[in-house]
């Protein structure tokens, strides 16, 4: 376990989580769910109560209280979140389409089916990062762009100008996503800024030239191991910076900041490293990826994060 008892008790109390008869036990599994997430390795005593402590706390222990089957939360969620999702439904279809999903989606968090003996609820995935009405609002905008997917599976694809394109809004399911990929490119840009000048130029051979460790170490005069050694650690500053910057510039939390780094990760395309090198300064006529290619090194790169 990585969230000590006596932090839960405080956590338990913040969260108010007896007014919905959520034990600890219960409690300190989603905290640990959360922050299992968020982390790739078991962090310090003090950042782990930073994390949990700027939690949406309240949101996290109603949710588990409904996956524990609580009539009272549930009660409460049916009451309180309904209205807003349907709302949410009808911004997605004006003409009243989506409140099914809405309505389905019910089914999926009250967990109607069952493994092991256990019921499934998919409040499960909920960690408290954001709120909860946010987190409900995502979640049906997925099973809606899903729907949407399915039904013009084997449609031929409209062109930009057809009445049928699917609309650009719909695939930013999450309002804050572009805003974390603006902050992380420019992060990302002034931390290689402040790199030195062999550690940048091994980033561009790797990366935005597409140059092997042994080509690397020919042309800079080191071993391959030597190369890869550095590599390493170049990236492990890039995250130690761009933490830093977050934190600083940005005034983020320690949770914001985990939902940052969780966001380009969802999808390492979006950061681009040769497109990022470039911006850099990197020589224009340096060989460059397409869009989409090679995204195992772009994730590489991204989880700079997981170094």
């Amino acid at each position: 376990m990585w969230v000590e008892r006596a932090l839960v008790g405080r956590l338990h109390a913040k969260a108010n989580a007896a007014r919905w008869g959520l034990s600890l036990d219960a409690f300190a599994a989603a905290l640990e769910r959360s922050a299992q997430r968020a982390f790739d390795s078991r962090p310090d005593p003090a950042r782990l109560e930073r994390y949990l402590a700027a939690l949406h706390l309240e949101d996290l222990a109603l949710a588990s209280a409904c996956a524990d089957g609580s009539d009272t939360a549930w009660e409460h969620v049916i009451a309180e979140y309904r209205p807003g999702l349907y709302r949410a439904a009808d911004a997605l279809d004006p003409g009243g389409g989506a409140r099914d999903l809405a309505d389905s989606l019910y089914a999926e968090l009250f967990g109607l089916t069952e493994r092991d003996g256990e019921r499934r609820s998919h409040f499960r995935y909920f960690h408290g990062r954001s709120s909860l009405a946010t987190w409900l609002r995502v979640v049906l905008s997925q099973r809606y762009v899903d729907r949407v997917r399915g039904q013009r599976r084997l449609d031929p694809i409209p062109g930009d100008d057809s009445a049928m394109a699917i609309p650009a809004a719909i695939a930013n399911i999450d309002p804050t996503r572009s805003r974390f990929l603006a902050i992380m490119r420019r992060a990302v840009i002034a931390a290689v800024a402040a790199l030195a000048p062999r550690d940048r130029l091994r980033l561009t051979c790797y990366y935005a030239q597409d140059l092997t460790l042994s080509q690397i170490g020919r042309t800079l005069g080191e071993h391959e191991a030597t190369v890869s050694r550095h590599l390493t650690r170049t990236r492990r500053a890039i995250r130690a910076a761009v933490e830093h910057d977050l934190g600083s510039r940005e005034r983020m939390s320690e949770a914001e900041i985990a939902e940052c780094f969780s966001s380009v990760l969802d999808d390492p395309g979006a950061l681009d490293i040769a497109d990022l090198l470039a911006s850099e300064g990197a020589s224009p006529d340096a060989p460059r990826k397409e869009v989409g290619q090679n995204r195992s090194r772009n994730k590489e790169t991204s989880r700079a994060a997981g170094q």
